[in-house]
């Protein structure tokens, strides 16, 4: 019989709970078969078990959410899309409507009315509703701030689209003389209210800050607009011909109509709102935060814009000028409104946190029609209504870039915001575990 070489079998040790462990053995598979059949029963497997490394968070996600196919992916990438940037989408279809539909020129001024009180009204008592007093009052208390913002808003805007006209002005045969005071009258308006805090809403910044600054620019705006709009065109260029005949004598009743609006349509639903707050906080936080019935703004500033372009389109302004002046009034605007947010946050990152930055690049570069139109009527009202049309022309094309672009923009903010927000949430969840371990 063939003799076996010699070997060394496993050894057995006792652990302290009493239970045995075999260690390492040098025997290998057909040995053991020999020493099993030598012994003449089964023996369990002299070899060790050898446990898997724990698997990686990727390997773990992969585990559970295998990658789905490519057209899956294109296909979620658009849903989520068209979820987010549908307001920029609707936008679009309301400006297509305006420009073959619109609302006959005799229930223009009741269109206006009903529109402008009632949309902006629901807006700000959504605001009103949804943002806590103490934040706005301590908003309301940096008076540095504002003098930040107001002078970018009617300095700093009006002073480029100036340059930029004092250079068109430099060939007749360019531009229609109605644009380029328009141009001038879209530098000088202050910033929109109702697109500024919906927008900065998307975008996660400062709401309540965003409030202020809109608020104060239209409370200051009826006093230095038709100021800075007289220091730009007492020059005597030959585009301010069109004015000879203008003067700021319906001054007065444009500061009657203005206040009213704003007293009416956004400090009284603001009050209002925070006055139901107070009360009645937890039913107001749960219908406008957790049921985000707050969304409802954003349908009332796209009738709000609506009702801008089918004003315009009804006038028959755009029929009036050559195809060239369109076409370098939208390409201007796009500059304008890049060239203004780049200056603003350039300005805004040394000194202010991620969140007024944003507040301050929605308020900036905007411009409202909704005082520029009352504005414009007011000051230029001895026009014909084709020349006032031409005059707002301008207004309403920026307006409809500057609600695209902030629309846009919207999605790099909230990116740029991502970060911090995520270290605050973590922050929380780790100082509501230690203060459970205290307890």
């Amino acid at each position: 019989m063939r003799s076996l070489p010699a070997r060394s079998l496993p050894s057995v040790s006792n652990t302290t709970a009493g239970m045995s462990t075999y260690t390492e053995s040098p025997l290998q598979g057909d040995e053991r078969d020999l020493e099993q059949a030598g012994n003449g029963h089964e023996t369990l497997s002299h070899r060790p078990h050898q446990l898997d490394p724990k698997p990686s968070e990727a390997e773990i996600h992969a585990a559970l959410y295998p990658p789905k196919p490519r057209w899956r992916r294109y296909l979620s990438a658009i849903r989520w899309f068209l979820f987010d940037q549908w307001f920029l989408l609707v936008l679009g279809l309301l400006v297509l409507i305006a420009s073959q539909v619109q609302v006959p020129g005799a229930h223009q001024q009741k269109k206006e009315t009903v529109v402008t009180y009632l949309c902006v009204s629901v807006i700000f008592l959504i605001t009103g509703l949804t943002l806590p007093t103490r934040v706005l009052v301590e908003n309301y208390a940096r008076w540095k701030l504002h003098l930040f913002v107001q002078s970018q808003s009617f300095l700093m805007t009006s002073a480029t689209v100036y340059a930029v006209v004092s250079l068109c002005a430099t060939n007749r045969n360019f531009m229609d003389p109605g644009l380029l005071v328009g141009m001038i009258f879209t530098g000088c308006v202050p910033t929109t209210i109702s697109s500024n805090v919906v927008m900065t809403r998307q975008a996660h910044g400062n709401q309540a800050l965003t409030v202020v600054q809109s608020t104060l620019g239209n409370f200051l705006g009826p006093f230095l607009t038709p100021l800075l709009i007289k220091m730009y065109t007492a020059s005597g260029a030959w585009y301010t011909e069109i004015l000879a005949h203008t003067d700021a004598g319906g001054l007065g009743e444009l500061y009657r109509r203005v206040f009213m609006q704003l007293g009416l349509s956004l400090f009284l639903p603001l009050v209002v709102g925070q006055i139901i707050q107070n009360l009645f906080p937890k039913p107001t936080k749960k219908i406008f935060i957790d049921w985000k019935l707050s969304k409802f703004g954003s349908l009332c500033l796209l009738i709000i814009i609506w009702q801008t372009f089918d004003q315009a389109f009804e006038s028959g302004a755009f029929r009036s000028l050559k195809d060239n002046n369109i076409i370098f009034i939208v390409f201007i605007s796009i500059a304008y409104y890049i060239l203004w947010t780049a200056i603003c946050v350039a300005l805004s990152i040394p000194w202010l946190d991620k969140k007024d930055t944003i507040a301050v690049a929605y308020c900036v570069p905007a411009k409202t029609p909704a005082m520029g139109v009352p504005l414009s009527a007011v000051m230029f009202s001895e026009l014909s209504t084709i020349t006032k049309s031409k005059i707002q022309i301008p207004m309403v094309i920026f307006q409809g870039f500057q609600i695209a672009g902030g629309s846009l923009m919207t999605l790099a903010f909230r990116r740029w915001l991502q970060s911090d927000e995520e270290r605050q949430g973590s922050k929380k969840v780790h100082e509501r575990d230690d203060n459970s371990g205290n307890g």
